[in-house]
């Protein structure tokens, strides 16, 4: 990799990702960069490959600002282009693979990819979605020959040279994560290279990472809560371990052989790892922080953990796509014993650095402690915008602020309290029930182990409070005993009035969480409502 040039006259330079990795490589070249599988690199091999790649995506004709699409499962191949793209000076695309193929066409349309880079698993899928684009180079990344048609990443590696950095920085777009709303259009995310820095730096700040941190990612790195961890432990000069795909076992053998400390997860998979049959037989100590996210995490879940993971931290983290990545951390000691009497272990914890939250009314009058409203972010980490929708970036960026879709509460010592969504707010009777909260009194119920809480069509209150619910193996539920369990729990007006016991597991989003949205579209079929 050309990490050095002639001094040149030029103004300030802007954050970059090129600049982060350039700076690794200097310090920590002959580290330990990624593993996947039996494949190691050192920084400096990664940062060499990184440089061909760019180098060679500029010889097919990549201009600055182009995109280039993957649909992939996790590698370290993923990892060299969240790097590799940028350095070329174009704009990172990761397609989610658990689409349907309309949806996935309707991305790389809305993107208009130069590149679409598959694996093996996506190959064929990615040759259908190419079929209509004539312009698109298509490129295999995987481990076997190229097909015809393709151009074969490895290939194109060995054959380039290296490139240097085309030095786009500061506010030049590096990424489009696109949202997984169940409806409409599709939503690019524009990430700048300012916010993937800025957020880099505070996430690394907040959670302690080092060139001594092990990362295990097994989130799909096309969601951004695998590149919220990827990105920082990476610009820390860390060690980034990929899994293909989430599996249990597998994330349990790599945290005892890598040697992991940190690693990400939602309930839903931490109670896929603590129901694991081995889960007792791993060497799990090396795991210093466990950082969750994304949906409420249930009390008897995390005292499950804990069994398992005596050492571990429990950090939770509270962010989106818009934001980069996480807004708001809460350190362990909050949640445990010595610090309970505090009353914050059900908080997300307070604004990372270099970030500002605030609670607003529906006219964005920011709220007194303690009220309820929607939650705004303000700061560097803030996305550019929605691609090519200014009506919708407007309407979010109002007056400066993200307006997350969150329902939340702040302390007067700053710490934030997560209470819904707001499309997932029930309206009952007139009654706003707040479904999180419904969900956290089911989670208690010994034996459940998902749960989703929706609101569904009722012909006097409007809404009706309804539960569907998965239970844990060998558990036996019912729907009398997890409503009388709820009654004790919560208001009357609060408590599901239908509850649906599934023996099967709940349906996932792109980021393994419980997809409501697929749960509420039968009940609301052939309706108008803002619910879907």
């Amino acid at each position: 990799m050309q990490i050095d040039r002639l001094l040149a006259p030029q103004a300030g330079r802007q954050p970059s990702l090129g600049q982060t990795l350039t700076r690794v490589i200097r310090l920590h070249g002959d580290s330990i960069a990624t593993v996947d599988g039996d494949h190691r690199q050192t920084w400096s091999a990664y940062g060499d490959r990184v440089a061909r790649l760019a180098g060679a995506l500029r010889a097919l004709g990549l201009a600055a600002g182009e995109r280039v699409a993957i649909l992939s499962n996790n590698s370290h191949r993923y990892l060299e282009l969240y790097h590799a793209v940028p350095w070329a000076g174009g704009i990172f695309a990761p397609i989610n693979f658990r689409l349907a193929a309309p949806e996935q066409a309707s991305i790389l349309a809305d993107c208009g990819a130069r590149c679409l880079i598959a694996d093996d698993d996506h190959l064929e899928r990615a040759g259908l979605l190419a079929q209509g684009m004539p312009g698109l180079r298509r490129i295999h990344a995987g481990d076997g020959p190229a097909p015809a048609g393709w151009l074969s990443y490895e290939r194109l590696i060995g054959d380039a040279s290296a490139a240097p950095d085309a030095c786009r920085a500061g506010d030049d777009v590096a990424a489009l994560f696109y949202t997984s709303g169940s409806t409409g259009r599709p939503k690019g995310v524009m990430q700048t290279h300012a916010n993937l820095v800025a957020s880099a730096i505070a996430y690394a700040a907040a959670i302690g990472l080092s060139e001594e941190t092990v990362a295990l990612v097994s989130s799909p790195m096309f969601h951004v809560g695998a590149a919220g961890l990827a990105v920082p432990a990476m610009v820390s000069g860390g060690r980034v371990v990929v899994v293909s795909r989430f599996e249990p076992a597998q994330v349990m053998r790599l945290i005892e052989q890598e040697r992991a400390t940190v690693t990400s997860v939602v309930p839903t998979m931490l109670r896929m790892l603590m129901d694991h049959p081995d889960v007792a037989r791993h060497d799990l100590s090396s795991l210093r922080t466990l950082l969750y996210g994304a949906a409420p995490m249930p009390e008897t879940l995390v005292a499950q953990a804990r069994v398992h993971l005596p050492r571990t931290e429990f950090t939770h983290c509270y962010g989106m796509t818009e934001s980069t990545a996480s807004v708001s951390v809460l350190p362990s000691r909050f949640v445990m014993p010595s610090h309970r009497h505090l009353d914050k272990w059900r908080s997300a914890g307070r604004a990372i650095l270099g970030t500002d939250l605030a609670i607003v009314d529906p006219q964005d009058r920011v709220l007194e402690p303690g009220q309820v409203g929607e939650i705004v972010v303000r700061g560097p980490l803030v996305m550019a915008g929605y691609w090519n929708q200014p009506e919708l970036t407007a309407q979010t960026l109002r007056h400066g602020w993200l307006h997350t879709g969150d329902l939340g509460s702040m302390d007067d010592q700053g710490f934030v309290t997560i209470v819904d969504r707001l499309k997932d707010m029930i309206i009952t009777g007139g009654e706003n029930v707040y479904s999180a909260e419904v969900e956290a009194a089911v989670y208690s119920h010994p034996g459940v182990a998902q749960c989703a809480v929706i609101g569904i069509p009722h012909p006097q209150w409007g809404e009706s409070v309804h539960a569907i619910v998965s239970a844990s193996p060998g558990a036996a539920l019912s729907e009398a005993s997890i409503m009388a369990h709820c009654r004790a729990r919560i208001a009357a007006y609060k408590c599901p009035r239908s509850i649906d016991v599934r023996n099967d597991p709940l349906p996932l989003s792109g980021a393994n969480k419980i997809d409501k949205p697929a749960l509420r579209a039968p009940f609301w079929a052939g309706r108008s409502s803002r619910l879907v």
